[in-house]
């Protein structure tokens, strides 16, 4: 978004000429009555010139006026825009809040019925299959409260690791799917160096269902001959894991110690509109005062 100083500067250079305009008018004005006018042929000729002029610079002053009006209503109509894209996206905040927080359902496995799930919590039963672990990179661990504080920010923690999907075979639908278990640290993305959390019992899992992730311009490819993968590719995980197309992210109570960190989904949504709402009405209400005081009062700006 352009900054508010810089249309000022532009609407105000655009009054100056207007006026500016306007002073070689009128001087134009005064040296055309003081030229003497001795025969009737000038006095028609310069009457004629005199009028043309003045039909023209008047038009040029009109098209003029109504054009920069266009500027304080186009900047409240954008205002008013992000007054309404503000509501929603405190509407959605508010939805994923209330659907990552809620309490646990059984997982369905009907896919059409997960498609509308997206961030609901839900509980499954099961073991893991260790030895197909997927490793999603580069990744930074989660901290919900820092990043509702830098949201919008571009730079991010220092710290990168990945996060570790892990088919897991539950017990009580009979079924596989992929588990993000969290995040790991660098050094312990190897599963020798971390084996404490490598549990073979049975455990219970609570998290969220997430469905699969377009690759985004710019992203890498998903390398699963090496077992590098930069996005949720259901399909493709799923047919180098042997598991259902289905994902959830385990949350952090489902963290076993010794493994990697659950909670690693990322509900926060920037919400800058409020800084473009007083960005847009601010220039509104700055261009709109000079257009008055220039075309109604007449002040010279």
């Amino acid at each position: 978004m352009f900054s508010l100083k810089t249309l000022l500067v532009s609407y105000s250079r655009a009054l100056t000429t207007l006026n500016h305009t306007s002073v070689v008018h009128v001087k134009r004005t005064l040296y055309l009555r003081t030229q003497p006018l001795y025969r009737p042929t000038n006095v028609r000729w310069l009457a004629q010139r005199h009028s043309s002029s003045s039909v023209a610079v008047t038009g040029e002053d009109t098209f003029l006026k109504w054009f920069l009006l266009l500027i304080p209503a186009t900047t409240f109509g954008l205002g008013t825009w992000q007054v309404k894209r503000r509501q929603w996206k405190l509407q959605l905040i508010d939805e994923l809040s209330r659907l990552t927080t809620a309490e646990p359902i059984p997982l369905p496995i009907d896919p059409l019925e997960l498609t509308g799930l997206e961030y609901r919590r839900v509980r499954v039963r099961g073991r893991y299959e260790h030895d197909k672990e997927l490793y999603v990179l580069p990744r930074s661990p989660v901290d919900p409260e820092k990043e509702a504080r830098e949201a919008g920010r571009l730079t991010s923690s220092g710290e990168t690791g990945a996060n570790v999907v892990t088919p897991f075979r539950c017990t009580d639908l009979g079924i596989t799917i992929l588990v993000n278990r969290g995040y790991v640290p660098r050094q312990k993305i190897k599963p020798e160096s971390r084996m404490k959390g490598q549990v073979a019992d049975e455990v219970e899992v609570v998290g969220v269902v997430r469905l699969t992730e377009p690759r985004k311009p710019f992203m890498p490819k998903n390398d699963p001959d090496s077992n590098r993968w930069h996005f949720r590719d259901l399909e493709a995980m799923s047919d180098v894991t042997g598991a259902q197309p289905i994902f959830i992210d385990a949350d952090f109570a489902s963290t076993i110690p010794g493994g990697p960190v659950g909670g690693q989904t990322r509900v926060t949504l920037r919400n800058e509109h409020l800084q473009y709402i007083i960005t847009w009405y601010g220039l509104c209400a700055t261009t709109a005062y000079m257009w008055y005081a220039k075309f109604i009062k007449k002040i010279k700006l």
